[in-house]
């Protein structure tokens, strides 16, 4: 179109209510990862389950700049990947390969998001991973797991691994490569990939003056902030499940970067 925008038809009136919803969803998190400037060009990839028996999924249209992503625009696809609407688009192998492993294997993956941060992939390629540095990297590691590189997410063989290894935990950091998070709803996935990325970008800022000049938070605070933000059922006061925070990032992605929810 003349003015730089996609010609994209509506699907709100072609699918169910829940399946629009998560549509919504799913694109708000991608211009909010926009918004925050993780993304990483037309690569990485947030996906949604959709709600039912089926294990269909969401997925972005490879091609597209998270900050374009709409609800319409976003692609349903099954665990064999094959697209199951009429799309203009496909989607990324490497991002099938990640996400259908996740949404297969975990109820309560919802929402997978992956990114390929600046901060995030440093953190991911040292030695020691996350350290116990801030209050922000306290609330993520009890929660946090870690996958070795095999190189870009093709071979389908990683899926079994990528499972084994995130475990019970709902975040991930995959080594030499970047973060990933999961959640029942797209606001707990949110906030605890917004968690982790702050926590890297607190190490980076923090190691600039040296390893040895680093002050870990005391063990005995680790435990306490352990305790306080454990995994519970999500409550409108939990700010670790996202319950108030997420309204909060819709009015401020609704104000500066509108137009997701079409």
């Amino acid at each position: 179109m003349a003015d730089g925008s996609l010609a994209i038809n509506s699907l709100r009136d072609k699918v169910s209510a829940e399946e629009w919803q998560a549509r919504v969803d799913l694109a708000a998190l991608y211009r909010l990862v926009a918004l925050y400037g993780w993304d990483d060009l037309i690569y990485t990839h947030i996906s949604a389950r959709v709600p039912g028996p089926e294990h269909h999924f969401l997925i972005n249209p490879y091609g597209l700049l998270f900050e374009e992503i709409t609800a319409s625009s976003l692609v349903k696809i099954d665990l064999e990947g094959n697209i199951l609407q009429d799309t203009d688009y496909f989607v990324n192998k490497a991002g099938f390969t990640i996400h259908s492993a996740l949404h297969a294997a975990r109820e309560d993956a919802h929402f997978v998001m992956h990114l390929h941060s600046d901060d995030g992939v440093a953190v991911a390629s040292q030695k020691d991973g996350l350290l116990p540095l801030s209050q922000h990297a306290l609330i993520a590691l009890p929660r946090l797991s870690y996958h070795d590189y095999e190189g870009i997410a093709l071979n389908l063989d990683e899926r079994e691994r990528l499972v084994v290894d995130l475990g019970d935990k709902s975040t991930m950091m995959l080594r030499n490569h970047g973060t990933l998070s999961i959640g029942r709803t797209a606001g707990e996935c949110w906030i605890r990939m917004y968690y982790l990325e702050k926590a890297c970008t607190q190490q980076i800022k923090a190691l600039s003056i040296g390893r040895e000049n680093i002050l870990l938070a005391p063990e005995a605070a680790q435990e306490v902030v352990m305790g306080q933000t454990r995994d519970r059922p999500m409550r409108n006061t939990d700010s670790v499940g996202g319950g108030l925070a997420w309204p909060a990032c819709l009015r401020k992605l609704d104000r500066e970067l509108p137009g997701y929810d079409a």
